[in-house]
């Protein structure tokens, strides 16, 4: 199938906003789905437009899609929604403060979380955690998990995030290390036994899955194998400018580009008004091509109607199919 290797198990597609992104996004899964493939498609732009699409609810845990044809495909969806990340993340946090620290110093640990609930960063953190969970659901239960990601200054930070995270957690964890030697030796010399042992014990837990996590997401986004990006854009001027600043900081990345793809083609046949716009287009792509020659150029053509509705998304995943 185009855009889609059979054998790579997670891609994102990425883009300026309103390019299309959601529907191509949809039309890969769909396709893929259609050949047998479980596949599921993850929207991580805060303004969800993946249940509106299919017309139905999409939330933070999966939900069937379609299931296409009888080569036993399916396919689900989720919207990933930060916020129920970070209530999810602070609520056990909280659960383990109170059991392990002193009744005392509880009200102080509760002032502590609702400080990072909003801080700085969390919001993005929950995403990056959240496509992490994704990326490990899908290689264990899917074949094939695409992400419909946020425009693209966004998504590019994302996809920065983890290494950055990674190297954070690791100097928590030497400092944990440090501080773990520190606390047995003040042990030994008072003779107190507390809990500290034990929370020192599940907090290294915690740090080390972290860790886990954050490098796996580093090791599947720079590894062609298991990852690839596909760029969306109109071959409009600026579109066409901005795909041109990703794909240079992708490849800085180690980011494999699998395709790009000129959405919403002006057909060359509907008048003269259309024949003008799709000439301005040819222009457009022929700078693509040139300063982008080793990367699959893939066209596809403006659709009528709107592409909302399993049929619609019917239609418009059968021009990805060779």
């Amino acid at each position: 199938m185009l855009l889609a290797d059979a054998g790579r198990r997670i891609l994102f597609i990425g883009g300026k906003g309103g390019v299309g992104k959601t529907s191509l996004a949809s039309a890969i899964s769909l396709a893929r789905a259609r050949e047998g493939a479980r596949v599921l498609v993850v929207s991580t732009d805060p303004a969800h437009n993946l249940g509106h699409l299919w017309e139905r609810e999409v939330g933070d845990t999966p939900v069937r899609l379609a299931e296409p044809g009888a080569l036993g495909g399916v396919l689900d969806g989720v919207e990933i929604n930060p916020e129920a990340t970070i209530e999810r993340h602070l609520a056990a946090v909280e659960q383990t403060m109170i059991r392990l620290l002193p009744e005392r110093q509880h009200a102080q640990a509760r002032e502590h979380l609702e400080r990072a609930r909003h801080a700085p960063g969390s919001h993005e953190a929950a995403v990056l955690e959240r496509i992490a969970e994704a990326t490990e659901l899908g290689e264990r239960e899917y074949d094939l998990v695409v992400f419909d990601t946020a425009p693209s200054g966004h998504t590019l930070r994302l996809l920065a995030l983890p290494g950055q995270l990674a190297g954070w957690t690791e100097t928590l964890l030497r400092n944990r290390d440090r501080s773990e030697r520190f606390s047995a030796a003040m042990r030994g010399l008072t003779g107190r036994a507390d809990s500290a042992p034990n929370a020192e014990a599940e907090l290294r837990r915690t740090l080390l899955r972290r860790r886990e996590r954050f490098e796996n997401l580093q090791q599947a986004i720079t590894d062609p194998a298991r990852a690839g990006f596909v760029v969306v854009f109109t071959a409009e001027a600026l579109p066409v400018a901005e795909t041109l600043e990703v794909v240079n900081v992708l490849t800085g990345m180690h980011v494999h580009i699998t395709a790009l793809v000129a959405n919403r083609r002006s057909p060359a046949d509907a008048g003269e008004l259309l024949l003008r716009r799709r000439a301005l287009e040819d222009r457009h792509l022929e700078t693509i091509r040139a300063k982008v020659p080793g990367v699959p150029l893939v066209e596809l053509p403006l659709v009528a109607g709107e592409l909302t509705g399993s049929a619609a998304l019917e239609s418009f995943a059968s021009l990805l199919s060779p």
